[in-house]
């Protein structure tokens, strides 16, 4: 809908439920509402009067069989009847024929059907009916009325649509995709959309319809400098001018900046013969400008639908508004994410490598993160955990307590259950974090081996321990509550596992398992597979492959944490100064 005020609230009356009642109620025509079962669940006023049926008498009763009857009461056949299958067929269509009233006479009417669509799917039917049908001019002006209000409706539903789809997005990209697809051919013909930036105006999409000539997409990119007195379309609508309608005089004369220049020849270049430029965003605060472009001057845009335009622009404006907003966001969460997490020892011959992937564009920043330190009694400590929550608390409250942690651990030599323990009775004094998960571990061993885990398990994912013969297990021991439950007084236990020589352990949170569609244990399988078939890949590359590995979909961020044992002290496998050697590769019918 168009705005009508300067506050750019637009006709908020439009969209409330009571307006169309009051509509409904007073419209001039007969208007019947149809279920997808062609029964009648709603009728007007006018309805009533000219059928001379009261509402009552005909809601839930078959519209066709009501009312499409001769005098004697006996139904008309079914074939050919327009009505019917108008009806039956869910489409539009418009007849002067006649129905019979409650009174037993009938009534020449002209009728014209319209399907009720809901999220692309037919829902019922609407009949709309004058009694002037032996009147060619009160039909022809029904015609006219029933053709605006449907254009009405239609561009009603566009301006929904396009609000849905770029509510469902924090993503500008994806939002710039789908508001192409939505008004791309059924609006215009091509559409361009410029954004405002700190290093200036960007022409960040061109869209046109199926089969288009790719070159004409090579508009993107930088655009000139807007110019303080170029009186252009685009310059105007920049600086947050009003809407602007274009026709062939307003494309063909001489542009007077660089901006100006730019952008007639892209109109001229798609051979555009009428145009509507609209701002987005709001009057105080423009994001960028809007254009769209018609190529057949049989059908060059009207006021209505500048109107129109300049509403989609304000919403689009407000919707991309949000999603740089949210970009901006998203990148302060993911540097400071990456900055906090530690550099990893290299702690004698053991071998450590780590990945963290942020969750796709689109998807929130969250609070996974890893660790590993050497302890004061030379054991090698290792973290993994997940603060609940996606966005840049659940970051901040990671951070917390990765500190926390490494001040603990490092305090006094204890068990890793007992470190959690304390872990947990301090979260809720010095943090805000409502829920964590996390795993902490300890290799122990002398530096010639052999080597032991001993972990305790928070409410995390389990360690997968993956060993040089292809065979992986999780190692589900040492479970407990995860942090922030407020149940201290349930105590943790700890449990411990040799580590093989040339072994892999894997520690990891839940995004790499977790994938929308699939349940857990599928997530898991797939893991344990993959890492089996990786067993005697180098580390990195092992860390590298498991992310390759995941399958499309996942809509959380991913890190990851897995050591290398060496070979036994006699140097077959990963020598002394820190060279990780080649592993034989176990026999096919060895892997997991």
């Amino acid at each position: 809908m168009a705005q009508s005020t300067s506050d750019g609230q637009g006709r908020w009356w439009a969209t409330q439920p009571a307006f169309w009642q009051e509509v409904f109620d007073h419209l001039g025509a007969g208007v019947a509402v149809l279920d997808s079962s062609e029964r009648i669940i709603a009728v007007n006023p006018a309805a009533e009067e000219l059928l001379n049926r009261t509402a009552a008498a005909m809601i839930g009763q078959d519209f066709h069989d009501l009312l499409h009857r001769h005098a004697g009461d006996a139904t008309l056949p079914d074939e050919p009847c327009r009505l019917l299958t108008a009806l039956t067929r869910h489409v539009r269509a418009r007849e002067v024929d006649s129905f019979l009233g409650g009174d037993g006479f009938l009534v020449p009417v002209t009728w014209i059907s319209d399907p009720v669509t809901r999220n692309g799917e037919v829902v019922g039917m609407t009949v709309l009916f004058t009694g002037d049908a032996t009147d060619r001019d009160a039909a022809v002006g029904l015609a006219a009325h029933v053709t605006a209000l449907e254009g009405l409706t239609d561009r009603l539903a566009l301006a929904t649509e396009i609000a849905t789809a770029l509510a469902q997005t924090l993503d500008t990209e994806e939002a710039l995709a789908r508001l192409g697809r939505l008004l791309v051919p059924r609006l215009a013909d091509w559409v361009a959309i410029d954004l405002r930036t700190e290093e200036g105006v960007q022409r960040v999409a061109v869209i046109g319809p199926e089969g288009r000539d790719a070159e004409q997409e090579a508009w993107q990119g930088p655009l000139p400098a807007l110019d303080e007195h170029s009186r252009s379309s685009l310059v105007r609508v920049l600086h947050g001018g009003e809407p602007v309608l274009m026709g062939p005089g307003d494309i063909a004369p001489p542009p007077d900046s660089p901006l100006a220049a730019v952008q007639t020849g892209f109109l001229q270049a798609l051979g555009a013969t009428s145009a509507v430029i609209v701002p987005l965003g709001t009057v105080r605060r423009v994001t960028g400008a809007l254009t769209l472009a018609r190529t057949g001057a049989a059908r060059p845009f009207d006021t209505a639908e500048v109107a129109l335009i300049g509403d989609i622009g304000r919403r689009v404006g407000l919707a991309i508004d949000n999603t740089l907003r949210f970009g901006r966001q998203r990148q302060i969460a993911e540097a400071m994410q990456r900055n906090l997490l530690a550099a990893l020892p290299q702690p004698g011959r053991l071998r450590l490598a780590a990945r963290y992937q942020p969750a796709p564009a689109g998807s929130q920043v969250g609070g996974d993160w890893y660790d590993a330190f050497l302890l004061r009694d030379g054991a090698t400590a290792l973290v993994i955990g997940d603060v609940i929550g996606h966005d840049l608390a659940a970051a901040a409250g990671m951070a917390q307590l990765e500190g926390m942690l490494r001040a603990l651990a490092w305090d006094r030599t204890e068990p890793p259950s007992a470190i959690i323990d304390r872990l947990d009775q301090a979260v809720p004094v010095i943090t805000k974090v409502p829920l964590a998960t996390v795993i902490l571990a300890r290799i122990e061993g002398p530096d010639e081996g052999p080597w032991q885990l001993r972990w305790t398990n928070a409410g995390h994912p389990p360690p997968l321990l993956v060993t040089p013969d292809g065979r992986a297990e999780y190692l589900e021991q040492g479970q407990g509550l995860l942090l922030g439950t407020g149940l201290n007084d349930v105590g943790r236990t700890d449990a411990t596992v040799p580590l093989p020589p040339r072994s892999t352990l894997l520690l990891y949170t839940d995004g790499l398992v977790e994938v929308p569609g699939t349940d857990l244990d599928t997530g898991m399988g797939r893991l344990r597979r993959h890492a089996a078939a990786l067993a005697c890949h180098p580390l990195d590359d092992f860390c590298d492959q498991v992310l390759a590995r995941m399958p499309p979909g996942t809509a959380d961020d991913i890190a990851l944490l897995a050591v290398r044992i060496p070979a036994a002290s006699d140097g077959r496998g990963t020598s002394r100064h820190g060279v990780e050697e080649p592993v034989t590769p176990p026999p096919r019918h060895q892997l997991w």
